[in-house]
C-alpha cells in the first residue's frame, strides 16, 4: 500500500509531493525531479548514518546507566566517573586553538545585539507577529504589563488611564536620558523637537526646553535621521548600541496631545532576529501538519504570508510590514529592515516521518525540514522582493538536539548535500548550534569547531538541557527538588562556558551568543530585574516569548554595551569547569517532608496535563499554561521533558510512588479543567477519565518516561495525538 507517490525507493504523501513541485520548487530553478532525485540518494547515503549516531546515544547511555548501577549515589568518585567517560568516548579528545570561518552573515547575527523570538510556524497569526516585532512601542509595552506598577491610581482601564500614561511617559523621558543626554537640560522639559533651517547646520536635530533654551543631543553621532516632511517632521531617529530608537511625533494622537513636544511614542528596534520553528512549539504529526508549516515558511520567504482574525470584535488582516523609508542627516533616503531577520529551527535527528517512506520505512524528518525549508528559502535568495529576509544570501537553519561532534560533523554534512540538492553555493546553509544536550555541552569546542565554516549560534537551553541532565544520570540517584534545580553547581558552569568558548572560537562579529527564554509571558517586571543577567554574561542574544517581551528586554541591549562586555571577558582567565559540568543534581542527605514531596509532584502533574491537554485535543504545541498559583507560563515539549523526566528519577528512587503520582493527576485534572473552562471547545478530562486520551497520555510520559530515548516526548505525544486525529477516540 503506498501513500500517494512513489518516486524511486521513496512513497511520498500525496499532499506533500504536490506541495513541493507545485508550490515550493516554483521560480526556484530547480524542477521537481532534480528535488527528489537528489533528496532519495541523500537518503540513500545518510539515512544508515543517521541509524547508527541515534545507536550509538543508547549504547552511551546504557553504559552510563550501568556504571551508576554499580557505584549508586551522589558521592561516587568524580575521578574515576571522569576516566570512565572518556573511556568509552562520552568525553571526547580535546582540539586546538581555532576560530571559526563563517562569512555572509547579516548584521542581525554577526553584530547586532538584541532579543530573539522563538515562535511556533505552524500558527501563521503567531509567525507574522513575530517576523513584524523588529520595531516595538515602548509605550504600549509598559502600559499593558506589569512593568509598570498600578499603585495609586496607575492601575489598567479599558479606557486611557492618564495616571498610568503619566508613569508611562515618565519612564520612556527617563530612558532618552539615559541613552540620548542633552547638553542642556532634560528630555522631560522638552517642548519641541525639530530640524535646523540654518544651512551650516542642516539637518541637525534641534531640541527646544520649556524655558525657552535652544539645545541638542550631547553625542551628535547618535542622530541618525527623520521621517515625513522635513519642515514638520513626524519622527526622529536614534542609535544606541547598534539598535534604533524612535521618537515619534504626532500631536493629534491621544497620547501626543497632551505632551508638550507632540511626543505620541517611543519605538525600539527590538527582536532583530526570529526563529520560526518546526520543532518543539509545534504539534506536526502527519503530512498535511508538515506542509501546514511548510506553507507559513514559504509565506514568509515570498513576503505573500497573510493571517485573518477577529480582534475586539473587528476583522484584522496580518502581512508582513514593510521595510521603514527615513532621511539621513543630510536628507538622503534610506531604507531599515522593517522585519526581524528569520532563522527556521528544524525537528531532532531522533524523529523519524511516515510522510515519506523510503524502502518501506519513515525517514529522518530532520532530513525532510533541511531538505524542504532550504528550498523555500531560495525563493528570498534568488528574487529579492520588497519583503526580502537575507541581504547577504545566506538561509539560516537552527539544529536542535545534538549529542556530541560526530552528530554536529554529521548535521554539516547534511547541510552540504542539500546545497548540492538545490545547486547552493557551500555554507549557504548557515547553522545554529543548540548546546541543549549534556554530551554537547561537554564537548561544545569539538562540536563548534565541526560546523566553523557555517556556524550562526550557540545558545543555551536550561530546561532540554535540565530534562537531558537527570535522565543521563537518573540511575545514580533521585534529583533534588524542582526549586533547586537552578542552584546546582553544573547550571552556572554550563552558562559560563557557552559564553567563554563561544568568545574563545571567535564568535562575536560572526554569530550570536544565545541565551534561554523567559517563560513567564505576564510577569514583565520580574523579567526587567532578573534577564539584564543576560547581555551581563556576555550573551548577544536572549530568547523572549512575545512581541511585547522583545521590546522590553531590549532595555537591557541599551544598559550593557554587549561588544565590549565580551571584549572584557575575553580577557578572563580561561576556566575549566568541567568537574562542575559532570556533576549532576542529585540529592544527598534529604530532609524532605511529605508535604515538600507532594508539593513538587502536583506541580509537575498539574503542567504535565495542562500542557498535554491541549497538544492532544488540539494540537498546539507550545501554551501559555497556568500554574498551581494561576501564574502562567510558557510550556513546550522542553518543559514536559524535564518534568517527566524528573518524576521519573523520584519513581525509580522510592521518593514516591506510582499510587502519590496517579492519586496527584486524578487531582490536578480538575484543576486544569477549571483552568480551561473559558475554553468553549475545551472537553473536561474529568468527563470520562478512563476514556480521555489526553490524561492517558500524561501517564504514558511519567511512567514509561525511562524508556524513552533520552527522555525525549515526541513518541507518546504523537502516537495519542494521531489517535485523537484519527476520530477513534471520540
Amino acid at each position: 500500500m503506498t501513500l500517494g507517490v512513489v518516486v524511486g525507493e521513496m512513497d511520498i504523501d500525496r499532499e506533500l509531493y504536490d506541495f513541493v513541485n507545485k508550490e515550493a520548487c516554483t521560480e526556484t530553478g530547480i524542477t521537481p525531479e532534480q528535488f527528489w532525485k537528489g533528496f532519495e540518494l541523500l537518503l540513500h547515503d545518510l539515512g544508515p548514518r543517521n541509524a547508527a549516531l541515534l545507536a550509538r546515544r543508547d549504547e552511551l547511555q546504557a553504559q552510563i546507566d550501568d556504571w551508576h548501577r554499580i557505584h549508586p549515589g551522589a558521592d561516587f568518585d568524580a575521578a574515576d566517573y571522569h576516566r570512565f567517560l572518556e573511556a568509552i568516548g562520552y568525553l571526547e579528545p580535546p582540539v586546538g586553538d581555532f576560530k571559526i570561518d563563517t562569512a555572509h552573515v547579516d548584521a542581525e547575527i554577526g553584530t547586532m545585539a538584541a532579543p530573539q523570538l522563538v515562535v511556533p510556524l505552524d500558527n501563521a497569526r503567531y509567525a507574522l507577529n513575530a517576523a513584524n516585532a523588529r520595531w516595538g512601542s515602548l509605550y504600549d509595552a509598559l502600559y499593558g504589563t506589569d512593568a509598570i506598577s498600578q499603585d495609586g491610581g496607575a492601575h489598567v482601564m479599558s479606557t486611557y488611564n492618564p495616571v498610568r500614561g503619566a508613569l508611562v511617559v515618565k519612564f520612556g523621558r527617563d530612558f532618552l536620558d539615559e541613552n540620548f543626554p542633552l547638553i542642556a537640560g532634560s528630555h522631560r522639559d522638552v517642548a519641541s523637537y525639530s530640524l535646523s533651517s540654518a544651512r551650516t547646520f542642516w539637518g541637525t536635530l534641534v531640541v527646544i526646553l520649556m524655558s525657552g533654551e535652544t539645545t541638542t543631543l550631547r553625542d551628535s553621532a547618535a542622530y541618525r535621521g527623520y521621517t515625513g516632511p522635513r519642515e514638520a517632521p513626524q519622527s526622529f531617529l536614534m542609535m544606541h548600541h547598534g539598535l534604533h530608537v524612535e521618537i515619534v511625533i504626532d500631536p493629534r494622537h491621544p497620547v501626543g496631545a497632551t505632551d508638550a513636544a507632540g511626543v505620541a511614542d517611543i519605538v525600539l528596534e527590538s527582536a532583530v532576529t526570529t526563529i520560526q520553528d518546526c520543532e518543539d512549539s509545534v504539534a506536526a504529526v502527519d503530512a498535511g501538519d508538515k506542509v501546514r508549516v511548510y506553507r507559513n515558511w514559504l509565506g514568509l520567504m515570498t513576503g505573500s504570508l497573510r493571517a485573518q482574525f477577529t480582534k475586539n470584535g473587528k476583522k484584522v488582516e496580518r502581512t508582513l510590514n514593510a521595510d521603514r523609508r527615513i532621511y539621513t542627516p543630510t536628507g538622503v533616503e534610506i531604507t531599515l529592515p522593517g522585519r526581524s531577520l528569520m532563522l527556521v529551527r528544524h525537528v531532532g535527528s531522533h524523529l523519524m516521518s511516515d510522510a515519506v517512506l523510503f524502502q518501506g520505512a519513515p525517514i529522518p524528518e530532520t532530513f525532510l525540514d533541511a531538505a524542504v525549508t532550504a528550498l523555500i528559502a531560495m525563493h528570498d535568495l534568488i528574487y529579492p522582493r520588497a519583503c526580502r529576509n537575507s541581504r547577504r544570501g545566506a538561509i539560516y537553519m537552527v539544529k536542535p538536539k545534538m549529542h556530541g561532534s560526530a552528530e554536529a560533523a554529521f548535521a554539516d554534512e547534511l547541510f552540504e548535500r542539500v546545497e548540492d540538492v538545490l545547486s547552493l553555493k557551500r555554507y549557504t546553509l548557515k547553522m545554529g548550534l543548540m548546546d541543549e544536550e549534556r554530551r554537547t555541552s561537554l564537548n561544545l569546542s569539538q562540536c563548534i569547531y565541526a560546523a566553523r565554516h557555517r556556524l550562526i549560534f550557540i545558545n543555551t537551553g536550561f530546561l532540554d538541557r535540565s530534562g537531558d541532565e537527570i535522565r543521563t544520570s537518573l540511575e545514580a540517584g533521585p534529583v533534588v527538588r524542582r526549586s533547586e534545580l537552578r542552584q546546582a553547581s553544573w547550571l552556572a558552569a554550563y552558562e559560563q562556558q557557552n559564553v567563554d568558548l563561544g568568545i574563545r572560537h571567535g564568535l562575536p562579529g560572526k554569530a550570536q551568543i544565545g541565551k534561554g527564554m523567559w517563560t513567564m509571558p505576564d510577569r514583565m517586571q520580574a523579567m526587567l530585574s532578573s534577564k539584564l543577567d543576560h547581555p551581563q554574561a556576555g550573551a548577544s542574544t536572549a530568547w523572549v516569548p512575545s512581541p511585547t517581551a522583545a521590546t522590553l528586554h531590549t532595555l537591557h541591549y541599551h544598559k550593557v554595551d554587549v561588544h565590549r562586555r565580551q571584549a572584557s571577558l575575553a580577557q578572563r582567565p580561561k576556566s575549566n569547569r568541567r568537574q562542575d559540568l559532570l556533576s549532576p543534581p542529585l540529592a544527598g542527605g534529604m530532609a524532605w517532608t511529605i508535604a515538600d514531596i507532594e508539593q513538587d509532584i502536583d506541580s509537575y502533574t498539574q503542567g504535565i496535563l495542562g500542557y498535554v491537554v491541549r497538544w492532544i485535543e488540539f494540537g498546539i504545541g507550545c501554551s501559555k499554561v497556568p500554574d498551581l498559583q494561576h501564574v502562567g507560563h510558557m510550556e513546550d515539549r522542553a518543559t514536559l521533558r524535564i518534568a517527566s523526566q524528573h518524576l521519573a528519577s523520584w519513581l525509580r528512587h522510592g521518593i514516591c510512588t506510582q499510587e502519590q503520582v496517579e492519586k496527584s493527576l486524578l487531582s490536578m485534572v480538575f484543576v486544569v479543567d477549571q483552568q480551561n473552562a473559558g475554553d468553549p471547545a475545551y472537553r473536561p478530562m474529568a468527563s470520562d477519565i478512563d476514556r480521555n486520551i489526553a490524561f492517558a497520555a500524561a501517564k504514558d510520559l511519567i511512567f514509561l518516561s525511562r524508556d524513552q530515548p533520552n527522555g525525549y516526548t515526541e513518541s507518546v505525544l504523537q502516537r495519542y495525538r494521531r489517535f485523537r486525529k484519527s476520530g477513534l477516540a471520540d
